[in-house]
């Protein structure tokens, strides 16, 4: 049997992925086709749509210059390709940060943003949002020439002097080589671009996988986005060495600060000793060159304070070669076998949980609130039938009092929903406040009034006196809102409780909500400022407050895509608080009218008793099979979540 591979797995999660979703969008069409559905759910099952559609798979690459990541990628993910994607020479290729996905509504290209832009406000996720800030590149895929020629552009360096560099935070004027090419040539060569997006056809990229790849110290140092969220949002991070340097100083710092830390999303963390070709040799036995480099994994592992059982040597180049040629041996001998087994084993199947999880909680609470629907309607229904066939042989007299109960019935509950929509005033008032103190022009307000302070300080005190009061009003507004949002779920549970009391509906547990998610991951983001203050921002001359502008203005970015999706979450939990009681409500408002028109009917002798029970128990099998119905489905979507697809692995494998 043929082994499975990274690529093998992920076209089986992709697969899976794209299973789930059209057994999703069977849910939620057949509660629209059916009148079951409200705003609510139909909100949650297109969200749960949109993550499945919109749902990747993020690996990051992460090394000092020339440790063979361009080639790694390229033997992973791009040997069918039968060419180099990316390109892999000898000295510096990739010189800024590189993302490869692929999307359908942009035409195939590289696009580059220019380093001049670390001068600019704004983080690597704005540019994104601005067309206008990128020089762009067409890609010719029927070139393979014409194309690396365009990827080449990747290395493109540009000649500035000191004071240039300095301000784009891209100097270190204690660094000796720095200090030698300034004196020789009176500047620095340094990257022509900042942050590199192609765009590319390849079937993996089509299914999700997005590629990260980082070159150097320098690189992730100074561009802070990769610090807090790129590296953090990666589902696996490979850190790549080179044998033939072993780990260098750079290498350590890398890892230690920027890999190690390294907690969220990523659920694998690699370590890939590279280039161990360069260990092989003819003089040697296979047992002997095998002894040399289980040395250099050991040495590798303690230095990185790792166990050897995590660093991963393999030669990329070779197993690169080894399946454009179809060379079995080769490919053996490169161990790149053994990487992706390793990646196969964590990575996907984590992803796979993390998304059937979250798949399974929104499915399950849109089908146990429709099925409490139903079986509320199927009870109403069944009542009715006991009534009226209870009025058989009953005189007109009996049936004029089960006209005035019915109508006493609707009155009171009249009543009941003068005090629901009293109640939705306080409601409606509470969550105002809640969204002012959730809410995004405060935050921007305050975004922007830390910046002013902080632009105004040219001391470390001054920064760091208004980061922390930017920390402070942040947490603040987050521990009110938690509050707030106690008490509007209390008081929600008083009323379901009064009308489960009064008039029979169905008891509901209000869902909970918490916050404080939302505040560990400021605590966190404030963490990595000041760690990130206490290393690169000692001495801060004019790049280094210019790179602590920027850190900030990315830190600011990251904290308003959590206010953002605590709003979000926020929202959707008030509409799962409300919506139930709003559908019982109107559910029973219904089931009282046609309950009171019932008995009028025939009363009036414009209906007989039998029609109206005949009725009646078509309705209670309609429903009934509305049920059935909801149950099939709901079965074809749980089997879909817990198919790990072994028939197909297996198939494959054979």
């Amino acid at each position: 049997m043929k082994p499975t591979t990274l690529v093998d797995e992920f076209e089986h999660y992709s697969a899976w992925r794209d299973a789930v979703y059209v057994r999703v969008e069977a849910l939620r069409d057949w509660l629209a086709t059916q009148e079951l559905g409200d705003a609510e759910s139909e909100m949650r099952l297109n969200q749960l749509l949109g993550r499945l559609q919109e749902d990747t798979l993020n690996v990051a690459f992460v090394a000092e210059f020339s440790r063979g990541k361009s080639e790694l990628i390229n033997a992973i993910f791009f040997s069918d390709y039968r060419q180099r994607v990316l390109p892999s020479s000898a000295g510096r290729t990739t010189m800024c940060p590189t993302e490869l996905y692929y999307t359908h509504t942009r035409r195939p290209s590289l696009r580059l943003l220019p380093i001049d832009t670390k001068t600019r406000e704004g983080s690597i996720a704005d540019f994104k949002r601005d067309a206008d800030a990128w020089t762009e590149f067409p890609l010719n895929l029927d070139s393979a020439d014409e194309m690396s020629a365009t990827l080449m552009r990747l290395a493109d360096t540009m000649q500035v002097d000191a004071a240039t560099a300095e301000a784009y935070g891209l100097i270190n004027p204690d660094d000796a080589e720095t200090a030698r090419s300034l004196a020789r040539d009176g500047g620095i060569a340094i990257p022509r671009w900042r942050h590199a997006l192609i765009n590319f056809p390849h079937p993996l990229l089509k299914q999700g996988l997005v590629i990260l790849d980082t070159p150097g110290l320098n690189a992730v140092g100074t561009e802070p986005e990769l610090t807090l969220n790129m590296l953090p949002s990666a589902h696996a991070v490979l850190f790549l060495l080179a044998a033939d340097t072993g780990v260098t100083k750079s290498d350590i710092e890398i890892w230690r600060q920027y890999i190690a830390p390294l907690q969220g999303a990523s659920r694998a963390r690699l370590v890939v000793l590279n280039k161990i070709d360069g260990l092989w040799d003819d003089l040697k036995s296979p047992a002997e060159i095998d002894a040399v480099i289980a040395r250099q994994v050991d040495a590798s592992a303690t230095l990185l304070d790792l166990p050897a059982s995590q660093v991963y040597p393999v030669s990329a180049q070779k197993a690169l070669v080894a399946k454009v040629k179809n060379d079995p041996a080769l490919l053996a001998r490169s161990r790149l076998l053994e990487l992706e087994a390793a990646l196969t084993q964590e990575l996907i199947p984590c992803k796979q949980t993390l998304v059937s999880e979250s798949a399974q909680a929104s499915v399950e609470d849109v089908v146990i609130k429709t099925t409490e629907l139903l079986e509320t309607r199927l009870a109403n229904i069944q009542d009715q039938v006991d009534e009226l066939q209870g009025l058989r042989g009953k005189n007109r007299d009996v049936i004029q009092h089960m006209m005035v109960k019915a109508n006493e019935d609707k009155q009171q509950f009249e009543r009941g929903l003068r005090q629901f929509n009293a109640l939705r005033n306080v409601f409606a008032s509470q969550v105002e406040t809640l969204r002012r103190r959730l809410g995004m022009q405060a935050l921007r307000s305050e975004v922007r009034q830390t910046r002013q302070a902080m632009e105004k300080s040219r001391f470390s005190v001054g920064l760091r006196e208004a980061m922390g009061g930017f920390f402070r009003e942040i947490d603040g507004n987050l521990k009110a809102s938690a509050a707030i949002t106690q008490e509007i779920r209390s008081m929600m549970t008083a009323m379901y409780q009064k009308f489960s009391d009064e008039h029979g509906l169905a008891a509901v547990n209000p869902p909970d909500h918490s916050l404080n998610k939302y505040r560990k991951e400021m605590a966190r983001l404030e963490q990595i400022f000041d760690e990130r203050f206490n290393t690169v921002f000692k001495m801060l001359t004019l790049g280094q407050h210019q790179l602590t502008a920027r850190f900030f203005e990315t830190l600011a970015s990251k904290v308003v895509q959590v206010f953002e999706l605590a709003n979000s979450e926020t929202e959707a939990w008030l509409k799962a608080l409300i919506a139930p009681m709003e559908t019982q409500v109107r559910e029973h408002k219904i089931q009282l009218k046609r309950r009171l028109e019932s008995v009028s009917r025939i009363h009036a002798a414009t209906e007989t008793l039998d029609d109206r029970i005949d009725e009646l128990d078509a309705s209670i099998g309609s429903v009934s099979d509305q049920l059935d119905q909801l149950a099939r489905i709901n079965t074809r979507i749980v089997d879909a979540l817990s198919d790990d697809l072994t028939g197909a692995r297996l198939a494959k494998m054979a």
